[in-house]
């Protein structure tokens, strides 16, 4: 891949990033974690080889299965409430369902199972931007939506992310596994 294509997918990760940490609009935040996500599948699958396209396939779905619940969830808030402010989620079906798809994103503990396998077929630097920048965007909607949500179910999927990292990585040895699970 030519140094020029890989500086406009790495400024088009940053875009996203910025457009959905900056949005108070579900539709304009979606449209940023999209843009996330395609601009990080062909830095997956830079290398020709078939775990790499494997993770970038795994990563995809996953990431697909995501956004269409957070475009389900944000549409029938606006169908209930008459907006689309990602700040006032308006009943508890809909927050959970938002809930469930960030931390699809985000790769936490009861919906992590994809994390791990994408990573280990990967580059390390890849894998070090998909572990860090690719967590900024879907963390900063849930730290906008925690007013919002119930504190014991966060304070539940916190601890059950911690516990699960802190067992799986106990006789682990491959570096990108143990970057997936802490």
């Amino acid at each position: 891949m030519s140094p020029l294509i890989t500086s406009i997918l790495i400024s088009s990760l940053s875009t996203g990033t910025i457009i959905t940490m900056s949005s108070y609009h579900w539709l304009f935040a979606w449209f940023g974690l999209e843009m996330n996500t395609l601009a990080i599948i062909p830095l997956i699958s830079k290398h020709h080889h078939p775990r790499a396209t494997e993770a970038a396939t795994k990563y995809f779905l996953t990431q697909a299965a995501a956004a269409a619940t957070i475009l389900f969830a944000s549409t029938l808030n606006a169908w209930t409430s008459g907006q689309w402010s990602i700040l006032h989620p308006t009943t508890l079906p809909v927050a959970l369902m938002l809930l469930i798809a960030l931390a699809m994103k985000l790769g936490l503990a009861p919906m992590h199972s994809w994390y791990p396998e994408v990573l280990q077929g990967i580059t390390l630097p890849t894998a070090l931007l998909m572990s860090t920048w690719q967590k900024f965007a879907p963390l900063t909607l849930l730290l906008m939506m925690f007013n919002e949500l119930p504190q014991n179910i966060l304070l539940t999927l916190g601890l059950l992310s911690t516990y699960i990292g802190g067992w799986a990585g106990l006789n682990q040895t491959q570096t990108r596994k143990i970057m997936a699970i802490f």
